[in-house]
């Protein structure tokens, strides 16, 4: 047998097929197809209202989609199928869903009487019920790496906004999880502290974390994504490598949105 004949596709971490949502009367996802290898980074761009956040949090349940599929590492997200039906499934079995998908959120959602440490070992300690030594000792590490290791005991008012979010990040780490989803990480951030945050997620990148990123920030697009997907009310109208939707895009709002955010 040759080595090409050995080769398989990619195994498909998020496989979304379908997807719509609505608020009331307002359709904010109209029928969302998508798939995202395990280990790439997708970065999601659009104008504000396009459906990207909502999106984002439909992939962990986070949002009850009104119709289609979200798969993670082929796992039905929030619902079990049977004979084409689907039952939401009780919050303990979407808990335990939510435990292998990181979220870093706009603003950071840090405990604010816990250290930096404490908010890092919350999770594995009280979630997944994991021995605190050997928690502590991964935390201490993680923080390390994302140029924290000197902020163990600071508590969230002591720490600068992007100190905040890189916290945020570490805590997500701290998990394990499969996949990492960014809604917007630095768009609360003041620009000299939006570099620190970007650094981190490239580090995360370049490890082969598989990640979800939506965002403004071009630059990191073009530079860490494997796919640019750009959303326009509620639908995907094109994606591609960066390469090609930032460079060339074909579609008249992708060029419209990169006309104004590249000026």
């Amino acid at each position: 047998m040759s080595v090409e004949s050995k080769e398989t596709s990619p195994r498909i971490m998020v496989q979304a097929t379908g997807v719509r949502k609505s608020f009331g009367p307002l359709e904010v996802l109209k029928g969302i197809d998508l798939a995202l290898p395990h280990g790439e980074v997708m970065c999601l761009l659009g104008q504000s209202g396009s459906g990207k956040s909502t999106f984002l949090r439909c992939i962990n349940h986070l949002e009850r989609i009104d119709f289609g599929r979200i798969r993670v590492d082929g796992d039905l997200i929030g619902y079990n199928e049977k004979n084409g039906y689907l039952r939401e499934m009780h919050e303990h079995e979407i808990a335990r869903q939510r435990i292998h998908i990181g979220m870093v959120f706009q603003h950071f959602n840090l405990f604010p009487h816990m250290t930096a440490l404490q908010n890092v070992i919350e999770g594995p300690i009280g979630v997944k019920r994991e021995k605190r030594d050997e928690v502590r000792e991964r935390a201490v590490a993680i923080l390390e790496r994302v140029g924290l290791a000197d902020k163990l005991d600071a508590y969230p008012r002591q720490l600068s906004g992007g100190q905040q979010q890189r916290v945020a990040i570490a805590r997500a780490l701290a998990m394990r999880p499969k996949l990492i989803l960014f809604d917007e990480p630095t768009s609360a951030l003041d620009p000299e502290l939006v570099s620190d945050v970007l650094d981190v997620m490239r580090d995360l990148a370049e490890s082969g974390m598989t990640m979800i990123v939506v965002t403004h920030e071009i630059a990191f697009a073009r530079e860490v994504a494997d796919r640019v997907v750009f959303m326009a009310d509620g639908e995907i109208v094109e994606q591609g490598r960066p390469g090609e939707v930032l460079g060339n895009p074909k579609h008249p709002q992708t060029q419209a949105f990169l006309a104004k955010v590249l000026v």
